[in-house]
């Protein structure tokens, strides 16, 4: 990528990440619940990960999605976390452009990919429910593999445009941004050109990819309701919705935050704009650290499988 000149003529080769912009002398408490949080979340999805991959039992194209998620999980934590506690602990405000570029990448690819991930877990239950006698049939290990090469192949492509459109943009003016990671909008608007295009087409590519997943997602938790309430057994109807009931708490709170972000950045002046910039970061700590407690805690097949996992090293 060329490099670009600010308006004193000097070749700019990072940014400065200013983080919350009132809150320079407060933020590093934010600290405090951000660092345990982490350890949490990377601590709970490699817990998992491990579990699944030892014990034999969770070797089910359901564990194996499970696994997927928390791998995504652990990617997003890595990319955005430890970045905002170096600026909160040693004030290292400076990231590259290669850098910057490379964050805004993995996180405009990989919380799509997530949202597919949710997607495909939530037709697994689909079928497990709905269609029991053909579950074996059509949920395989094949069909995790093609799942999978689905999620890495639609997202990748349709997110792609977002960091290339701001990597070509001319940094002539400050190289200071307004947030704590390198999103899309708070980059670009540092350029001297036009950003039109960029918003347009980070505003198409989110509504399609996320909205298209969450109507999919609710059509399928519908007809899984559906077939719930028709069940005859009291037992199995309550065991289905107590899976399928933290399955969608999950999944929403996802939804929920993103959308609450999304909407406080749109209010503008109305909301302080150290608001949505927290809620970013939360976004990519939060989900990950409930993903696999809740799921573990849930799933009798995987807290036996971590109680094992324990119990063998210990």
């Amino acid at each position: 990528m060329v490099l670009s000149l600010n308006s004193t003529g000097t070749q700019v080769t990072e940014f400065l990440m200013m983080c919350l912009p009132g809150m320079q002398d407060t933020q590093h408490w934010l600290s405090v619940a951000l660092a345990p949080l982490l350890v949490l979340a990377l601590g709970a999805n490699f817990v998992l990960l491990l579990a699944i991959w030892q014990e034999a039992s969770l070797h089910e194209p359901m564990y194996y999605l499970l696994a997927i998620l928390s791998l995504l999980d652990v990617i997003l934590c890595l990319t955005v976390i430890p970045k905002v506690l170096l600026i909160f602990w040693f004030n290292m405000k400076p990231i590259s452009f290669a850098g910057c570029f490379l964050q805004m990448f993995i996180m405009n690819t990989f919380l799509p990919m997530e949202s597919s991930t949710f997607l495909v877990m939530a037709y697994d239950r689909y079928v497990a429910i709905c269609h029991p006698l053909r579950y074996p049939s059509l949920i395989t290990e094949q069909f995790v593999i093609n799942a999978a090469i689905f999620i890495v192949l639609r997202n990748f492509l349709a997110t792609l445009p977002t960091p290339v459109l701001a990597a070509r943009l001319n940094y002539c003016a400050s190289n200071v941004v307004e947030n704590c990671i390198c999103a899309n909008i708070s980059v670009a608007k540092l350029s001297c050109g036009d950003i039109y295009l960029n918003k347009l087409y980070q505003f198409v590519s989110v509504w399609c990819l996320l909205g298209s997943d969450l109507v999919l997602i609710l059509l399928s938790y519908c007809f899984i309701l559906r077939a719930v309430m028709r069940l005859q057994s009291g037992g199995a109807a309550t065991k289905a919705l107590s899976t399928c009931g933290s399955h969608l708490i999950l999944i929403l709170f996802f939804y929920t935050l993103l959308l609450v972000f999304i909407f406080t950045n749109k209010a503008g002046k109305k909301v302080p704009s150290e608001v949505p910039i927290l809620l970013n970061v939360l976004h990519h700590l939060i989900p990950p650290a409930l993903n696999p407690i809740v799921y573990g805690v849930r799933t009798q097949e995987i807290k036996q499988g971590i109680i094992k996992l324990l119990k063998y090293h210990y």
